[in-house]
């Protein structure tokens, strides 16, 4: 059961390692990009080429859909990023429970952003967690888990490929010692768990008074969705490369783009520190060096958001 491309990886790995795939299931085609095309989930289109079953149902909760679930009689299931939470009746059909892919070092970061939740709380190493589904969110038992340090300019979007892939491997390893019952999934530690929540497209809007380190890790938290966005004299603005300075103007109002002699990169006032802008895409253009932004401007005064 998965969807988004990064899913792709333990498909593949699952079929590489040799196992017998009983069915994919996957969320159903939905429109996407400027027109509207109705697109297959990348999941779906791995499967076609390795030429497997596929299912689509539009939701778990058919009764229907649970029947032919159990129909395949699979032995266990592998969940990576699927799309809906799976109810009793559903996580009860394979003797082996469902294998879940969580790319944090849980019980931290449980939830649906794990990596973009990482990214925020400026944490110094993140990794992947195989655990047992349960009925709670991301609170079932561990099978296996793999720490990696999570490098202070990560972004989100390459950091969850690179997960799953290092997920993808783990999943192998660990899926016969588990069948075997040479390895007895292992309970978390649920007072030190912490939660993330779906991200919405507000969340990407910039909010000057918050620090400089924190806007920073939004911007990497946020790739590549929502982004993160502000406002230059009315016109949109996707901030899309950041540096945290301690330096900056005290009299300045945070969103107030600062002067500098010899300054290269926009400069701008936060609630604490300033951020220096080195990669931007206005509303309607190709991103671009943010030097090349701010020796365009006619005119320098002014502050972003405003």
């Amino acid at each position: 059961m998965g969807s988004p491309t990064f899913a792709v990886h333990p498909l593949e790995a699952l079929v590489a390692a040799g196992h017998e795939v009983v069915a994919v299931v996957t969320q159903p085609d939905r429109p996407a990009g400027r027109q509207r095309h109705l697109t297959a989930p990348p999941v779906k289109v791995a499967a076609q080429r390795l030429g497997l079953p596929i299912l689509q149902p539009p939701t778990l909760r058919d009764t229907a859909v649970v029947e032919a679930l159990s129909a395949l009689r699979p032995d266990v299931g592998v969940v990576a990023a699927y799309g809906e939470i799976l109810r009793p009746n559903v996580l009860a059909i394979p003797p082996l429970g469902y294998l879940n892919i969580h790319p944090s070092l849980l019980p931290l970061h449980r939830g649906p952003a794990p990596v973009a939740g990482a990214i925020l709380a400026g944490d110094r190493q993140t990794g992947v967690t195989i655990m047992r589904l349960d009925r709670g969110m991301d609170s079932g038992p561990i099978v296996r888990q793999v720490r990696t340090d999570l490098a202070p300019d990560a972004y989100a979007g390459p950091l969850t490929d690179e997960l799953f892939v290092v997920g993808a491997k783990l999943l192998v390893e660990a899926l016969a010692e588990y069948a075997a019952g040479r390895i007895v999934p292992q309970a978390q530690e649920h007072e030190r768990a912490s939660l993330t929540r779906m991200l919405k497209k507000e969340d990407g809007l910039v909010d000057w008074s918050q620090s400089a380190i924190q806007i920073e890790r939004m911007i990497r938290a946020y790739d590549p969705w929502p982004g993160v966005q502000t406002s230059w004299r009315g016109q949109a603005v996707r901030l899309l490369r950041a540096a945290v300075l301690n330096v900056g103007d005290a009299t300045a109002t945070p969103g107030q783009l600062i002067s500098q002699s010899g300054q290269r990169y926009p400069l701008v006032a936060t609630g604490s520190g300033a951020l220096e802008l080195r990669e931007l895409q206005p509303a309607g253009k190709r991103p671009m060096d943010g030097a090349a932004w701010l020796a365009g401007l006619r005119e320098r005064e002014g502050c972003f958001g405003a």
